[in-house]
C-alpha cells in the first residue's frame, strides 16, 4: 500500500516509540480519535502495525532487524548479488549508495573490482569498505547518525545528497511487492532513497529473494522508477511479470 500523508505521520511515531495510544496520537496531529482508528484501520489489516489495549504498536514479525544483524543474514546470497552489480559498474563512474546490508556487499565488490569511483553514501559502512581503496573518492552525508541503520539521516543528509548529480544510484529495498511497488520499514531509508532516485541517470536495486512478494509501511517508489533489480534467483513469476511489464530489467547468476 502507499500511505496517506496521515499514515506516514503514524508509521513514523510508532517507529520513534514502539507504541503510541490512539488519544495521544490523535491529539498530536490535530485529528479526532475516530480519524487516527480509520487511518491505522488498513495498517493493521496488512500487518504493519498491530493495536494494543487503547493504542497501536509496530508488528515485530515485520520490522527489520538491527543492521550488523542483517549483515549475517543470507550472507552468501547478498555477497553474490554484490559481486554481480559490481558489474554494472564502470571505472570513474559517479555512484550513489544508500545503507543496507546488501548494499555494504556490494561495496565490497566495488573496492575490489572498479576503481576512480566518486561515491555519495550517507552509509558508515559503505564509505568504510570505500575510502581509500583504488583511487576512489568518498562523500559522507552528515546528519542525525542512527546506530541501527550505521548511517546518517534526516533533512541534513538529504540536503548533503541534494548537491549531487550521479550516474546511477545503487539501492537496498526491503520489501517488493507486485502491486504495490518497492516499499522500506523506515521512512528515514526512504526518504534517503527518493533522494538518490532523483538525482541518477540510472536506478539499481540490489534485494535477494526474500524481498519479493514481502510488504513494509512506507512506500518509495512504483517499480517503473528503476530501471534493473538484481538478485540472487528467478523471482516469482507473477513479480517478474510485472516487474517486466513496468520495464525493470531482472538479473541474477545464470547457471
Amino acid at each position: 500500500m502507499h500511505p496517506t500523508r496521515l499514515q506516514a505521520a503514524i508509521i513514523e511515531a510508532v517507529r520513534n516509540e514502539g507504541a503510541v495510544r490512539i488519544a495521544a496520537l490523535a491529539r498530536r496531529l490535530a485529528v479526532s480519535d475516530e480519524t487516527i482508528r480509520r487511518q491505522v484501520k488498513p495498517l493493521v489489516a496488512d500487518g504493519l502495525l498491530t493495536r494494543t489495549h487503547g493504542g497501536i504498536a509496530w508488528a515485530a514479525a515485520r520490522s527489520e532487524p538491527p543492521f550488523h544483524r542483517r549483515l549475517a543474514e543470507r550472507a552468501a546470497a547478498k555477497r553474490m548479488i554484490g559481486e554481480l552489480a559490481a558489474e554494472r559498474v564502470q571505472d570513474g563512474q559517479t555512484v550513489m549508495i544508500d545503507t543496507g546490508s546488501t548494499t555494504a556487499y556490494t561495496a565490497e565488490a566495488l573496492s575490489r573490482r572498479r576503481r576512480d569511483l566518486t561515491v555519495i553514501t550517507n552509509s558508515l559502512e559503505i564509505a568504510r569498505r570505500l575510502v581509500g581503496r583504488n583511487g576512489n573518492r568518498v562523500f559522507l552525508a552528515g546528519g542525525e547518525l542512527r546506530a541501527d541503520l550505521a548511517a546518517a539521516v534526516g533533512p541534513e543528509a538529504v540536503a548533503f545528497l541534494d548537491q549531487f548529480r550521479a550516474d546511477l544510484a545503487i539501492l537496498s529495498i526491503a520489501a517488493i511487492d507486485p502491486e504495490a511497488g518497492l516499499m522500506d520499514f523506515d521512512l528515514d531509508e526512504a526518504r534517503i532513497a527518493r533522494t538518490m532516485l532523483t538525482h541518477a541517470r540510472a536506478r539499481l536495486v540490489v534485494a535477494d529473494t526474500s524481498k519479493f512478494g514481502r510488504r513494509a509501511p512506507v512506500w518509495v517508489c512504483a517499480a517503473g522508477e528503476i530501471g534493473t533489480v538484481v538478485t540472487e534467483a528467478p523471482p516469482p513469476a507473477e513479480l517478474a511479470a510485472r516487474l517486466s511489464e513496468a520495464g525493470v530489467e531482472l538479473l541474477w547468476p545464470a547457471g
